[in-house]
């Protein structure tokens, strides 16, 4: 049985550390805490594996911190030396990781420990000075630190970073699925090889273990899960309920306003969707605050993330960029809009409730086409849903309801072009979404009534999209009266201003003045343009071989012949012709068949 006492650690933990994490009222440690930190302060290499929101910051801040002490002893830390570094995938996670060192930071026998906060988002200059004025302790996205490294030589963070003592990789995985994984081997190309490593995530992957074998020297591996058979926290109730496409948006309406939620988490397809819905939802529900947060946001991140930590009776829309790593223990509903697009988000999203010991549930709604997800997200990432129907109360949805709601919806748009602007790309970009689930055998867009789903969206019209179909214009259910759209308004004074005039202009010259001429590919269903981008790289592949094999005769390099005017005349063509390519004035299909001929 593992001891989970705190004062039990061997090699035993300072007296600062232990102050600190008695007042934030850490009492015992977790199973992956347990395991981890002992290793990590005899000085070994660990990769550690543990279901989310098992305490894995933790698990590194305090060996992190007790060796920068154990530093501190033998020699004074130097102000322009960085001892300490922690990678994390996104800046909310990695201003999260701050948060927790500088709770630390504040006894007073810490203090003299610094930390410097490496995101993107903010001018790299605000990055230069903190490390200027010294930073021991590194927390930093991976982009923004192999910027800081390479390209700022006056900084020489390379130099600064000789005597680092210890490396964390935080999320790993989810590191390498935003693809940072060239990234993070320049990064290592830096660091000095004498240091610990440590490695977290949740999930263990092949790319994760050739990272593994490229970064840390003959490392433990450490894997702590529930003693259970499933791989999300014991104390989380995962729920899904099957409901037709035309009422989903109604079913998840009616499921937040009779549940009293103190906080809670709305996962979106996309970054489109956040936009569409946070402008309309609030409509609905007055006495819920909403917030919405994505990766597009530059700016606005993490001011959004901090009202909602200190709001209380409010949901934050976002997508997958909040379903790794953040620590908010008050998360009490997780809902979600469709299945991830990768299972393994899945178990991420939903262990963004019952964080700490705390309980929370989650809630996935399915269509009829998608039943069979619930048996193979069970067989795959081990999370056993329960049918919500037959688990409490069913939620029953009245057609004079349903049409108050779409009129709404459909009111909300009348009133401004924006929503209405919104709510088409939100529909576009989440079927463009849809064709992009890893588990599409499952989970098939030929199948989706885009009617009923454009419906649920309380569109105005259907977007012209090529994979619109008649039976989909005969399932979509619309404001019912002839609309003229162009009279319907900006709310915004200076856009109305700027679309008025192009109106006018469009009357007179029958062409839209901003409207710019679309390639032949814009045109074509996502499947036709993706047979025709295959069926280039063939075209390009043979003609390599073609060249390789009348390059060589007999393995042996031919002789050059002399160049002849009209071969100097075909290579200027070819060029022209790749330059009219570059600066796109004829499309790749153009290019190909005339170079070809």
């Amino acid at each position: 049985m593992v001891n989970k006492d705190w004062t039990k650690v061997s090699p035993a933990l300072s007296e600062p550390v232990l102050n600190c994490i008695k007042k934030q009222n850490f009492q015992f440690m977790t199973p992956i805490q347990a395991a981890v930190i002992p290793l990590i302060l005899s000085c070994k290499d660990v990769v550690a594996e543990a279901v989310t929101g098992s305490g894995k910051t933790l698990a590194f801040v305090v060996p992190m911190l007790e060796m920068l002490i154990k530093k501190q002893k033998e020699a004074p830390l130097r102000k322009d030396f960085v001892y300490a570094v922690i990678i994390s995938p996104t800046r909310e996670l990695a201003t999260q990781i701050c948060t927790v060192i500088e709770l630390f930071l504040q006894e007073s026998e810490l203090s003299h420990i610094t930390t410097g906060l490496l995101v993107g988002g903010r001018p790299v200059e605000v990055d230069v000075e903190t490390m200027q004025k010294g930073a021991h302790i590194a927390v930093c996205t991976p982009g923004r630190l192999e910027d800081l490294l390479g390209e700022r030589k006056q900084l020489n963070l390379a130099g600064r970073l000789k005597e680092l003592e210890i490396l964390i990789l935080d999320e790993a995985d989810r590191l390498l699925d935003l693809g940072f994984s060239t990234t993070l081997t320049t990064i290592l190309q830096y660091l000095p090889r004498q240091r610990r490593t440590g490695l977290f995530s949740a999930t263990q992957t092949k790319e994760l273990q050739d990272l593994v074998r490229a970064g840390l020297r003959n490392p433990i591996v450490v894997s702590v899960k529930e003693k259970s058979t499933i791989s999300t926290p014991i104390l989380l109730e995962n729920y899904y309920v099957i409901v037709e496409p035309q009422d989903k948006f109604l079913f998840l309406l009616n499921f937040i306003r009779n549940r009293k939620i103190a906080k809670g988490l709305f996962f979106l397809p996309t970054c489109a969707c956040v936009d569409y819905w946070a402008d309309v939802l609030p409509v609905f529900l007055p006495d819920i605050k909403i917030f919405a947060i994505h990766g597009k946001m530059k700016l606005k991140r993490c001011k959004v993330l901090e009202k909602f930590r200190s709001t209380d009776n409010t949901i934050l829309l976002c997508t997958d960029l909040m379903s790794r790593g953040m620590d908010i223990p008050e998360v009490e509903w997780v809902l979600q809009w469709e299945p991830p697009a990768s299972p393994a988000a899945l178990v991420h999203r939903v262990g963004r409730a019952a964080r700490g010991g705390a309980r929370g549930c989650s809630l996935l709604p399915l269509l009829p086409t998608e039943d069979t997800y619930v048996p193979f997200i069970r067989t795959n990432q081990l999370v056993e849903l329960k049918d919500w129907r037959h688990s409490k109360d069913e939620i029953k949805i009245s057609p004079k309801l349903k049409e108050k709601v779409l009129a709404m919806l459909h009111e909300q748009q009348k009133k401004d072009r924006s929503i209405l602007d919104k709510g088409q790309r939100a529909f576009v970009s989440h079927m463009r979404a849809y064709t992009k689930h890893e588990c599409n055998l499952l989970l098939q867009f030929k199948e989706l009534p885009l009617g009923h789903i454009a419906t649920s969206y309380g569109l105005l019209k259907l977007p012209l999209m090529p994979e619109i179909k008649q039976q989909h214009k005969d399932q979509f259910v619309g404001p019912g009266e002839e609309i003229d759209f162009n009279s319907i308004p900006y709310q915004d004074k200076q856009k109305e201003k700027s679309r008025l005039q192009k109106l006018e202009e469009y009357k007179k010259t029958g062409v839209w003045p901003s409207k710019k001429k679309k390639k032949m590919m814009q045109t074509q269903s996502w499947e036709q343009a993706k047979q025709n981008k295959e069926d280039r790289k063939l075209k390009r592949k043979k003609r390599k071989e073609w060249k390789a094999q009348n390059s060589t005769e007999g393995g042996k390099k031919k002789k050059r012949k002399a160049v002849t005017q009209e071969e100097l005349n075909e290579l200027a063509a070819d060029i022209a012709l790749m330059k009219k390519l570059k600066k796109r004035k004829i499309t790749e299909d153009q290019f190909d068949k005339e170079f070809e001929t």
